[in-house]
This record gives structure tokens, C-alpha cells and sequence, in this order.
């Protein structure tokens, strides 16, 4: 695992999200609404009035008819979090086939300690002096003890299926996944939110930056009546 594929957005130190494929746009929720009256378009303003009517009033079923396949390079503990969105299919590499690289754990920009007010988030603070450094320096040693301890397994002969029982939550890891709009709008206004996991955030923004321009009449309406 190594490197940022062509039109993939740079997440974290390592990580990225890219959109492969996608099945429909903002026609395709038009069509599959008006379907029950035997008509599709009514011309450029109704079909986006439509789209606008159908989120206000939560009619969200023709969204799914709107579909996209991300790859995804993530570290476990995001994955993890990521993979609560069970609606959605999830195909994830297996480090019973691959090796793992030393390249390949997550590195911090920041430092925070937990918000005393919310449980489920944390916040900026000031380290002091001697700044975050010594978690730095921590991680690092982590890092490289688990490494050099992971290769002589693999040097030995072990295999990969055990020998990666000892790799941290900081360990990238990739998978593609497969969304239809509707439940992607459910990911986004979860993982976006401000008490969402900095790093999560992070992802939720650059897999809503790659679809907007996909069907930008949909997420217009997402924006105005679900964010």
C-alpha cells in the first residue's frame, strides 16, 4: 500500500479517498420519482424543484437510485467507524495476502485531549512548553518496535494471518465502498457534524467534495434541508 492514486484527495499523512465509479445523476432520482405517473422530465426548473421537494419533505427513496464506489485509505480506527454504516458494501484488502509497509501508520498534525463537556469529541489545547513532542516521540518508539517486530515474524516464516495481530489502530488500511446517495446523505451529516472525529471529518469532506459536482442539484437540496 503505497502512494496517492490519480484524482484521489490526499487525506491525514497517508491516506486518500478517491471516486471510481458512478451510476446516475440527478436525472436518475427525477426519473425513478416520476416513474409512478408514467412521465420523467418536466423540463430543467421542475425536475430541480422535484429533487428540492423530495428532501424537504423526507420522500428520500428516489435518492436511491443514485449510486457511487469510493476507494478508500484510511487508518483502522476510522475504518472501524466508518464501517458502522452498514448500508453500503464494503470490500476491504486482507493482510493475509499483503504485507504490511512501515509507510503505512497514521501520524498526527495535532494533539487533543478530550472535551470535558462531551464525551464523544475532543478539542485543541496548549501542551505547555514542551509542546506534544513527547506523544511524538512516543508514537515514534511505537511504531518502530511494532515494525521491527512485525518483519522478524514475517522473516521467520510466520504467517501473515497471525503476524498482523500485532499491528496498532493506526495502521492504514484500504477498501472500496459502494453507496447509493441516500444512505451517503446518512454518512455525511453524521460524520461532517462538528462532534464527528476530527480525523473522520476530514474524510467525510473529501468524499462530499468529490460528489457534489455529480448530481449538484441533489446535494444543493442535501445542504438546504438535511445538513
Amino acid at each position: 500500500m503505497s502512494g496517492i492514486p490519480n484524482g484521489a484527495i490526499p487525506v491525514l499523512n497517508a491516506g486518500f479517498v478517491r471516486l471510481v465509479d458512478t451510476m446516475g445523476n440527478d436525472m436518475s432520482v427525477v426519473r425513478s420519482a416520476r416513474v409512478s405517473y408514467g412521465k420523467e422530465s418536466k423540463g430543467e426548473e421542475a425536475d430541480q424543484k422535484l429533487i428540492n421537494y423530495l428532501m424537504e419533505h423526507s420522500h428520500h427513496t428516489p435518492f436511491e437510485h443514485l449510486n457511487f464506489t469510493f476507494h478508500i485509505r484510511c487508518p483502522l480506527f476510522i475504518a472501524r467507524q466508518w464501517m458502522r454504516h452498514r448500508i453500503g458494501s464494503f470490500n476491504e484488502i486482507s493482510l493475509r495476502y499483503t504485507n504490511y509497509g512501515d509507510e503505512d501508520f497514521w501520524h498526527p498534525t495535532e494533539w487533543r485531549t478530550n472535551n470535558k463537556h462531551n464525551g464523544q469529541s475532543s478539542g485543541e489545547v496548549d501542551w505547555g512548553a514542551e509542546g506534544s513532542l513527547p506523544f511524538d516521540y512516543c508514537l515514534h518508539d511505537t511504531y518502530r518496535d511494532i515494525d521491527k517486530a512485525y518483519k522478524y515474524l514475517i522473516d521467520s516464516g510466520v504467517a501473515r494471518e497471525q503476524a498482523r495481530a500485532i499491528l496498532p489502530m493506526g495502521s492504514y488500511t484500504e477498501f472500496y465502498w459502494s453507496v447509493n446517495a441516500r444512505s451517503l446523505f446518512n454518512f455525511l451529516k453524521l460524520r461532517m457534524y462538528e462532534s464527528a472525529q476530527k480525523e473522520m471529518q476530514d474524510y467525510a469532506h473529501a468524499v462530499y467534495a468529490l460528489v457534489q459536482d455529480m448530481a449538484p442539484w441533489t446535494f444543493e437540496a442535501f445542504e438546504n434541508h438535511m445538513m
